[in-house]
């Protein structure tokens, strides 16, 4: 007989109809009894003392019903999900132009925004620092008074400057990164009451809402149990909705005025008061032996955190551990250091630093590849990681490495495009180019422990549901989640139900981050849903008289295998265990088996797995106005299992999207950008044709071969576009984003065209 099989099935999405219907509760939409707004007054200031905060002519407003500062903050305030640095509103002094300073509550927005006017702060102004290698000068302004050095990260293995030597071809050169803005579809936002028990009751829009929990907890200095936190459906995060961004606020107004409250950011706030894309600047220095095969590298990263760490200390790890990409080489140097400034701070966003370095590595392949006059994708064949091979970390891969698999699968669409595209334009004005981008990524928190528990339930009537804590931010986790139940226990997943993301109901899964949650609380469910199958066919045994072996699950019954019709039903088994006395809830755990990085060479197994992929893009840039469009791009991606392969196509899609704009528009300038109105993000019309292809090299540590995809799919774009972009005209771009401006003058400076020609 033949369990229900959910694996490998681009099955409906969990929501997705209600999606559509327009059904899910957003924090912006929930319906509360007459609650208060609560607006944030934010610093003007880069750097500067709190001499005063005078709230008197605002709490002089009709609906004003109270505004709080750090002195109303009863527990610790500070907040940071790796190092606490930031508090939830300024005390003694602001870092930067976003920051807290005063809260208001009143019955409506516009009287909110009012108040909000009418705070006067009395600012002594400081000297401030907004370039992080003058931010390391010891006579610069220190940001925090430890210093501006929050963190460093040395990756050594080998002699490089002796390998370095004997290398056919040696490239060094310096790249460039700005800040990003996330551009979520929905702005940040959280609302609150108190619930009868006296329970501090708090809906967020949120990637983590158990950190939310711990972190709320520690700013009012209550038991756990005073504070629950509902994770709401939530239109997208990207990373920066790991951060504590309305939560704090929305907990400290409960707590003193028990009313039912709302914290819903305008995009305007979103972009003044959020986590920005880390800007790196890389040097990197790569050589090579005549036939292309990679003998050293060094890099310099440095790393702008902004005003507080947040992710800072995650990027500077992830961004040296992956500085070689998908490459084996025997020596290697890599220092980033992670500095403060006086701009807004930078946190978490899909990658963490790899993107960034990626741009950098692939840059050097091409270059290497132009020095020693070879094919892009052959020198990057050469080099490709395989089983076998030891990473700068002096980890040894055991299996799942589908790199090269990659490489070989997009081969063909790379020859037809240097054959067709390239020589395929007439206009004189447009010229056509074809870029290589491959990546690695590994898969969760580096080199520390990030575990995920879940659990799973059975009724007396027989019927399972599902309780995990992982947040589903439009990813489908949830869904992989119930696949991945349903397979073990042979049942469809719409025969499951499902608790997600609230802390009262659910268990600590980890953030939705770093691509963990299929690999690693798709661990834990499958741990708790095994669990589960265990007593089930335990209990069949005595009940149907057969091994153990001989019986199978399917359809919500323990049957025979050979004999399908002699069963007995989960209910049957669940009424029989209930009276028994045998527990029907089961929790599932699994973290990752890592090894830390050891602070000096940076030696350890940072992942227990990693995703591998490689773009190619086909690009058409404008000389004469620097215009690049983005044609097509074929993306493989190794994701060890596909669970869900429609899903897998959507991420990579996003991904593309998203590296799209990496690639040629997104750039926050902290003196300039407000809205949307001064930023540019991709739009339908600047899309690309994408050609997924998923490979599938199984993880044996992964549930079901599973790995993940999710900041993997943007990677590998924006090194295939600039790399495409350089193909097309012959000038390289080594600031991103490739905009306008810079692509005109690189045009311009390559000397390899004339404007009378084009003209």
């Amino acid at each position: 007989m033949k369990s229900n099989d959910s694996i490998g099935k681009s099955i409906p999405r969990i929501g997705a109809i209600e999606r559509l219907l327009g059904k899910p509760v957003f924090s912006a939409d929930k319906e509360l009894d007459h609650p208060l707004v609560l607006k944030v007054l934010p610093s003007d200031r880069d750097h500067a003392r709190i001499v005063k905060v005078d709230t008197a002519d605002a709490v002089r407003l009709k609906g004003v019903v109270r505004i709080f500062t750090a002195e109303d903050i009863p527990g610790k305030n500070i907040t940071g999900i790796i190092n606490k640095d930031r508090p939830l509103l300024a005390e003694d002094k602001v870092r930067s132009r976003g920051d807290a300073v005063a809260l208001v509550a009143a019955e409506n927005s516009h009287v909110a925004e009012k108040a909000v006017s009418r705070i006067r702060i009395t600012y002594e102004d400081m000297p401030s620092v907004h370039d992080p290698e003058e931010a390391l000068e010891p006579d610069a302004p220190k940001v925090h008074d430890k210093g501006n050095l929050l963190f460093t990260r040395k990756i050594k293995k080998g002699d490089p400057e002796k390998a370095f030597e004997q290398c056919a071809v040696v490239v060094e050169k310096t790249y460039r990164t700005s800040f990003l803005e996330h551009t979520y579809l929905e702005p940040d936002a959280g609302a609150g009451y108190v619930a009868p028990d006296g329970r501090l009751v708090i809906l967020a829009s949120t990637q983590n809402p158990h950190y939310d929990h711990s972190e709320v907890v520690s700013l009012l200095d209550v038991a756990s149990e005073q504070v629950r936190i509902i994770q709401a459906a939530t239109g997208g995060g990207f990373g920066s909705k790991l951060d504590l961004n309305v939560q704090g606020f929305i907990g400290l107004a409960l707590y003193h005025l028990k009313k039912p409250v709302t914290c819903i950011f305008t995009r305007e706030e979103s972009y003044r008061m959020t986590a920005k894309r880390h800007p790196l600047k890389m040097v990197f220095k790569t050589g090579a032996d005549k036939n292309g095969r990679l003998m050293a590298m060094t890099a310099k990263i440095i790393c702008d955190t902004g005003a507080y760490g947040s992710y800072g200390l995650a990027v500077a790890s992830r961004a040296p551990v992956h500085a070689t990409g998908p490459y084996e080489m025997d020596h290697v140097d890599v220092e980033a250091l992670c500095v403060y400034t006086n701009n807004p701070f930078a946190g978490a966003m899909r990658g963490f630093g790899v993107p960034q370095a990626a741009f950098a590595h692939e840059s050097q392949m091409d270059l290497l590849a132009e020095a020693l006059h070879m094919d892009p994708l052959e020198i990057r064949r050469v080099n490709a990681l395989k089983t076998g091979s030891r990473t700068a970390t002096r980890q040894t891969l055991q299996e799942s490495v589908g790199i090269g698999q990659c490489l070989d699968a997009v081969g063909p669409h790379y020859e037809k495009a240097m054959k067709d595209w390239v020589h395929g334009e007439t206009d004189l004005s447009k010229q056509r180019g074809v870029g290589v981008g491959a990546m690695w990524y590994g898969i969760g928190n580096t080199g520390v422990q990030n575990p995920s528990t879940a659990h799973m339930e059975m009724d007396t009537e027989g019927r399972i549901t599902l309780y995990t804590g992982c947040a589903d931010i439009g990813q489908g986790s949830t869904t992989v989640l119930s696949q991945i139940a349903a397979q073990v226990l042979g049942i469809s997943p719409e025969d499951l139900q499902t608790v997600v993301g609230d802390t009262a109901r659910t268990s600590n899964a980890g953030a939705t981050s770093a691509s963990r949650q299929t690999y690693i609380s798709g661990n834990a469910v499958r741990d708790a849903a095994e669990k589960l199958a265990e007593v089930l066919l335990t209990e069949g045994v005595d009940l149907l008289k057969k091994p153990k072996a001989d019986l199978v699950l399917a359809g919500g019954y323990v049957a025979e295998q050979r004999n399908p019709k002699h069963r007995v039903s989960f209910s049957k088994i669940a009424a029989r265990a209930t009276k028994r006395g045998i527990p029907l809830r089961w929790q599932g755990y699994f973290d990752p088996p890592t090894v830390p990085l050891d602070p000096e060479t940076g030696k350890g197994a940072p992942y227990a797995t990693y995703a591998y992929a490689c773009h190619v893009a086909l690009v058409t840039v404008d000389v004469l106005t620097g215009e690049v469009t983005v044609d097509k791009v074929i993306a493989a991606h190794d994701v060890g299992h596909a669970i869900h392969p429609e899903s897998v196509v959507g991420q990579i899609c996003g991904g593309v999207a998203m590296g799209v704009g990496f690639a040629v528009m997104e750039e926050y300038d902290p003196s300039k950008t407000e809205s949307m109105k001064d930023y540019y993000i991709p739009t339908s019309s600047d899309m690309p044709k994408v050609v997924p292809i998923i490979i599938e090299s199984p993880e044996p540590t992964g549930p079901f071969g599973a790995k993940g995809v999710g900041e993997p799919a943007l990677i590998p774009t924006a090194p295939a576009i600039i790399n495409g972009i350089t193909n097309a005209l012959g000038a390289r771009i080594y600031h991103l984003p490739a905009n306008l401006e810079r692509v005109l003058g690189a045009s311009i400076q390559s000397g390899n065209f004339s404007l009378k020609e084009v003209a």
